[in-house]
């Protein structure tokens, strides 16, 4: 057990490690966010492809469903780097975290599903922190450009997690869907030749890219599907509640930033909300 929560502690500290490494290469000049996208997904299509490989699994390249998957992770990939020219590491997060679940949840009315009750308020209760959040304010707002990018961010991840679910190798799919991510994303280098923020790649700026793919993204979502199916799904969704504080001190410890009244109650309103609708109400250990 000691072991489990170890490895899980590790698996959210490196999930949001990828705010605070972005943050500090793209929002500091290292690095132009096109560059820092392309070789974080490099770099994680690298490693995810040689723990796929010597688990002596198969690449399931050629799958049909790849091609979304590949097309949904580099929306969100692009979004992430983009947003953090201008956004705090944890609040960056934070948008991320809020629009994924708002995301998965309207799939799920998409796909038909059987909603709870509890799930209709908690997605409520999260949209309501996320429209606070950006809703414009003297003391506080946040830059409309780069909110609207990690929100775009937040839709390509949900949906990619929409489109993985019930996955049979999701380590096998996810090396697979990085590995098709990167033709996907010369295209934008070659259409935007300039970098969007005009800066010059610095040798900092390509390890902490490296560091992000390889590293945070690549073995933290190995991790992340060692330690999911001892969780459980509601678990998981829970656990993953703490990735946006852990940015959030990140932030604060590492990058000086800021936290506000408004940053901490519109925190508690989207967390409160995703965790109000993944706890499920237990009728009785009885059984009554």
């Amino acid at each position: 057990m000691m072991r489990l929560i170890l490895l899980t502690c590790l698996t959210m500290v490196a999930f949001a490690a990828n705010s605070i490494l972005n943050r500090m290469a793209v929002g500091a000049g290292h690095i132009g966010a096109l560059e820092f996208s392309l070789i974080r997904v490099i770099a994680g299509a690298v490693m995810l492809a040689a723990l796929v490989v010597l688990s002596r699994k198969s690449l399931p390249i050629f799958h049909t469903k790849r091609l979304w998957g590949a097309l949904v992770l580099s929306l969100y990939l692009l979004g992430f780097s983009v947003a953090y020219l201008q956004l705090d590491a944890g609040l960056g997060a934070l948008i991320l975290f809020g629009v994924v679940q708002v995301t998965m949840f309207g799939g799920a009315l998409v796909a038909g599903d059987a909603v709870p009750r509890r799930r209709w308020i908690g997605a409520g209760l999260a949209l309501a922190g996320l429209i606070w959040l950006m809703w414009p304010g003297e003391a506080f707002a946040v830059p409309l450009i780069a909110g609207g990018m990690m929100m775009l961010a937040g839709v390509g991840w949900g949906l990619y997690s929409l489109a993985g679910r019930g996955a049979k190798e999701p380590l096998a799919d996810t090396a697979a869907n990085f590995i098709l991510a990167v033709p996907m994303f010369w295209l934008p280098m070659l259409f935007l030749p300039v970098q969007l923020d005009a800066v010059a790649t610095t040798q900092i700026g390509v390890i902490l890219a490296v560091i992000c793919g390889a590293v945070t993204s690549g073995l933290g979502y190995a991790l992340w599907y060692t330690v999911l199916p001892r969780l459980g799904a509601s678990a998981g969704g829970l656990v993953q509640l703490t990735v946006p504080v852990i940015a959030i001190l990140g932030g604060v410890a590492l990058l000086g930033e800021a936290v506000s009244w408004r940053l901490v109650g519109a925190s508690a309103l989207v967390l409160g909300g995703i965790a109000y609708g993944l706890v499920q109400r237990k009728i009785g250990s009885n059984g009554s």
